[in-house]
């Protein structure tokens, strides 16, 4: 049985992240590039860049660092290996695990190619579950809020919503909106807030009055 390639880029980042390193090499090959590429898309890591050595490419990878009062550290990035050489699993895109609720993403091998969960949903493709990629819980999560227009009202509450930028996504009333009794309704601009993990859904918290709209 042949090298297992995913595997040892996962253990070689999940170790450099442990060890408190900065950087960490990994041998630069198809599929190492599109999961870096993913890692990198998705802010699991700081900056990526490629280096030869003796007719050989690598990848080195800056690991992503969080400044706060006390200082630079790093949040503890955890990865996982699901489809083995000698243990192959597949999922179709409505089987695909979520990992804590879209703080996380799974990483597939498609027949479009390497993508997110995410990405698979939207495509409605399955494929082999390549690995698990998560920050701890208890992270203070990073998020955005964009400004959009309700365009239609769903079940359970939910709505979709039409950003500035034309991103068409799912959102759902926050609990302070929902404890003011405040109605949302089709044609009302509104505040949402979207979490990087996961940009097919957000919270709205606020709705944009005429007056806050015409300022």
């Amino acid at each position: 049985m042949g090298r297992d390639t995913i595997a040892d880029i996962i253990t070689s980042i999940r170790n450099a992240d442990m060890d408190r390193k900065v950087t960490v090499r990994i041998a630069s090959t198809n599929i190492t590039e599109n999961i870096v590429k993913i890692l990198l898309r998705e802010g699991f890591i700081e900056n990526v860049r490629k280096h030869q050595e003796s007719n050989k490419y690598f990848l080195v990878l800056t690991l992503r660092h969080r400044r706060n009062r006390k200082g630079t550290h790093r949040t503890i990035l955890n990865l996982k290996r699901i489809s083995r050489p000698g243990l192959r699993i597949y999922s179709n895109y409505q089987r695909i695990p979520r990992i804590l609720g879209g703080m996380g993403i799974v990483i597939l091998s498609t027949s479009r190619g390497i993508m997110t969960d995410r990405e698979a949903r939207l495509e409605r493709i399955g494929g082999e579950i390549l690995c698990y990629i998560w920050v701890l819980p208890g992270m203070k999560e990073q998020k955005w809020i964009h400004e959009g227009l309700i365009t239609e009202s769903l079940p359970n509450g939910m709505f979709r919503v039409r950003l500035d930028n034309e991103n068409m996504i799912l959102g759902y009333v926050s609990g302070k909106i929902r404890r003011s009794f405040i109605r949302i309704l089709p044609g009302d601009r509104v505040k949402i807030e979207v979490s990087r993990y996961d940009s097919t859904k957000g919270r709205i918290i606020y709705r944009i009055r005429n007056k806050d709209s015409n300022n």
